[in-house]
């Protein structure tokens, strides 16, 4: 939507209005529609009524605009250069909070050939990918090329595969399947025009169509599309496996056409079968320039397929700059408040939840990881479990988990009932019993804690039970995800139960016997680019209550527990080396005592490499762990299908301090600074770490091999 170029010079600002809420989304649509060197300013807000007469006057007249737009235009063809990214991208995790894992990027150039009125020939001239994941990746045809047009009449997509003839909203047959609402009249200036644009909002007049909703910014003068950000109901999704579709066009200026500039599409699709917390994204993003006009282009030069391919020959010739990853644009890769969530949410907003989502009613089987299937720890032995999930619509589900200890001989379980409606806001209540894992930091996946504790009794858990009944609010805010939950809950400790194969397993956490009211507030926030170039993420959390029991030894002094709990994530790339960074810090108090399922648990392979589990142990800790990532070669494997596995690995050196203070009655008397120093190697796409450590203060040499902490969260 920017005159001339997308590179124009100088910064977008927002000409306040008496409306907060106007300016607010002044700056959201300058933000998305890239409007570099263009002044916003909302001339008149609308909270028109659906279809009112002087909404569907300007809809009508962009709909005969676009039934004639190239009769007696001036224009008859363009040549043009697309370049784009085609990205898959893996997130794992109950409720998804942890950003996406780029699996592979392709990197692509197409030749755009166009005609009036609708011939339209892309071929592929330039592509170089990147697999950071062993998978078996393959992308419909259009995928390798821009829209055209603003779709035609019958919008499809995926080869027809995720989308077929679906009416577009400025079309004759749209006129009769939609509802246009004016949300706002803006104003977009330029050193060299003044753009007047209405901002219309379009949904299905009946939810149970195949069709768009979303919003199309018709130029006020001509009635031309100057930018559309759509996404569908789920009649019009054909396969099944989709969750959502957005896409966005924007258009720009050329002369007195206006022609495409920007684009993004993204898929997401999870399982069918099975409600597991993985899914699977796909992001196209295309930057559309260097228009020719009027070159005399002839139809045989569209036959045959419209995506096509330039000979791998030729592909190979194409002069890339730099390296694929490094030109990589980071909100790419980064789980952001980006264009595509504010799509989707403004159309749950038109036309709610349910209209857009795959699955709306019924059941399915359930389970958060993979070890809720089977695991091993030193309290329950061999444990096994599996879960369901029941979809009622309007965002609203049961879910139940359960699994049976057999050297505990216990079942333990969870049933939440949930409810996320249109709004940001979700709640859920629960019943639960189950047991806890004391500590603020995972030490291992739950695959290699079950393959250790069986076989050599190294379990990197300590578990105590827990019975309680509770309710959550969750809400997102600006890319922060909160959670306040309050619960009332009982307290008890857990034994061991079994004996490993080799070794002796240590004893369990002596956490208190009592029953206790409890509020407590996590704030997450997925890394985003901040200071000094670095990517930050976060997590807070805040919490306390009142107890009783414990012997009631104390039951006259009111006893009261408080904890508080941060980390701290710091990453930054320097051409092919990366640095990280990672902080904790945690702290409890209470009156009369700390009961020691509250206290701040150092000791292991992640919290204090060189030390034992769980060794540091006080009312403070603190930790920071400095690491620096440099490849180093490697041999290649082949994966058959899958490719090769890289030509090198990556090399971790690192050096690690925690801080303990007022220690622990139960563990050992330590504190102070204790710091430690190792290396680790990452091998096959980063997929396993061995990592060996040095505790330089009363510590040990250790030896940990795992699998990446991404997949943590669903193992």
């Amino acid at each position: 939507m920017v005159p001339h170029s997308r590179r124009a010079g100088g910064e977008s600002s927002v000409q306040r209005d008496t409306s907060q809420r106007r300016v607010r989304r002044a700056v959201t649509v300058a933000v998305a529609c890239h409007l570099l060197g263009l002044s916003t300013r909302i001339v008149q807000a609308q909270e028109a009524t659906w279809n009112d007469p002087r909404t569907m006057q300007i809809v009508e007249r962009a709909v005969e605009r676009r039934s004639r737009r190239f009769a007696d235009s001036g224009l008859t063809d363009y040549r043009a250069e697309a370049h784009g990214y085609l990205t898959f991208l893996a997130q794992f995790g109950k409720g998804f909070r942890e950003p996406p894992k780029i699996v592979r990027i392709d990197q692509l150039a197409v030749e755009v050939l166009w005609r009036a009125p609708t011939l339209s020939k892309q071929r592929l001239i330039g592509q170089r990918d990147t697999l950071l994941l062993p998978a078996e990746i393959s992308y419909y045809r259009d995928r390798f090329g821009v829209v055209q047009n603003n779709f035609p009449d019958l919008i499809r997509m995926g080869d027809g595969r995720d989308v077929r003839d679906v009416p577009h909203p400025l079309s004759r047959s749209g006129l009769q399947i939609y509802e246009y609402a004016i949300r706002d009249s803006l104003v977009l200036v330029s050193p060299t025009r003044t753009l007047n644009v209405y901002e219309i909002h379009v949904r299905p007049r009946d939810d149970g169509l195949a069709a768009v909703v979303g919003a199309v910014y018709l130029d006020r003068e001509t009635g031309a599309v100057a930018r559309m950000a759509l996404t569908f109901t789920s009649h019009a999704l054909l396969d099944k496996r989709i969750e959502t579709l957005s896409v966005i066009l924007e258009n720009v200026l050329i002369d007195r056409f206006w022609l495409p500039s920007h684009q993004e599409i993204e898929v997401v699709r999870q399982s069918t079968w099975l409600d597991f917390p993985a899914r699977g994204i796909i992001r196209a993003r295309w930057e559309i320039c260097c228009y020719d006009l009027n070159v005399g282009l002839t139809p045989n030069q569209f036959e045959g397929f419209e995506f096509v391919h330039a000979p791998p020959a030729e592909l190979e010739r194409y002069r890339w700059e730099g390296g694929i990853v490094d030109s990589l644009p980071g909100d790419i890769s980064l789980a952001t408040e980006d264009d595509a969530r504010r799509v989707i949410r403004r159309a749950q907003e038109m036309v709610g939840v349910d209209a857009l989502s795959r699955q709306l009613r019924g059941g399915a089987l359930s389970v958060g990881r993979v070890s809720d299937f089977l695991r091993v720890n030193r309290v329950e032995g061999v444990a096994v479990g599996a879960g369901a999930t029941w979809r009622f619509g309007s965002g609203t589900s049961v879910d139940a988990i359960g699994r049976y200890g057999f050297a505990d001989e216990s079942f333990k379980g969870r049933l939440s009932i949930n409810t996320r409606p249109v709004s940001r806001i979700g709640f859920s209540v629960y019943a639960e019993h189950l047991h806890r894992d004391a500590g603020d930091v995972m030490e291992t996946s739950l695959i290699r804690n079950t393959l250790t504790a069986g076989a050599f009794g190294r379990d990197y858990t300590n578990p105590y039970e827990v019975r309680g009944i509770g309710a959550v609010v969750n809400a997102a805010r600006g890319g922060t995800l909160l959670d306040l939950t309050g619960s009332y809950e009982r307290h008890e400790r857990v034994s061991v139960n079994m004996s490993p194969l080799t070794g002796e397993f240590a004893p369990t956490i002596p956490a208190w016997s009592v029953r206790m009211g409890r509020l407590s507030l996590r704030a997450t926030r997925p890394p985003v680019p901040g200071l000094w170039d670095m990517d930050v993420g976060w997590a807070a959390e805040l919490r306390g209550g009142l107890f009783v029991g414990h012997d009631t030894t104390f039951a006259e002094a009111s006893p009261w527990f408080g904890r508080a709990f941060l980390r701290v994530t710091m990453e930054r790339s320097f051409g092919a080396h990366r640095l990280l960074l990672a902080t904790t810090a945690g702290g409890a108090t209470a009156a009369p005592d700390v009961p020691p399922q509250e206290y701040v648990l150092l000791g292991g392979p992640r919290s204090a490499p060189g030390y034992g589990y769980h060794e540091l142990t006080g009312t403070v800790g603190a930790t920071q762990h400095a690491e620096w990532h440099l490849p180093v070669p490697f041999p290649s494997i082949g994966l058959g299908r899958y490719g090769r596995t890289p030509p090198s690995a990556t090399l971790a050196p690192f050096a690690h301090m925690a801080f303990v203070r007022n220690p622990a009655p139960f563990a050992v008397p330590r504190s102070g600074f204790y710091p430690s120093v190792g290396i680790a190697a990452q091998l096959f796409y980063d997929l396993f770490r061995i990592q060996t450590a040095r505790g330089l203060r009363d510590g040990r040499w250790t030896l940990s091999i795992d699998l990446n902490q991404f997949f943590w969260g669903i193992l």
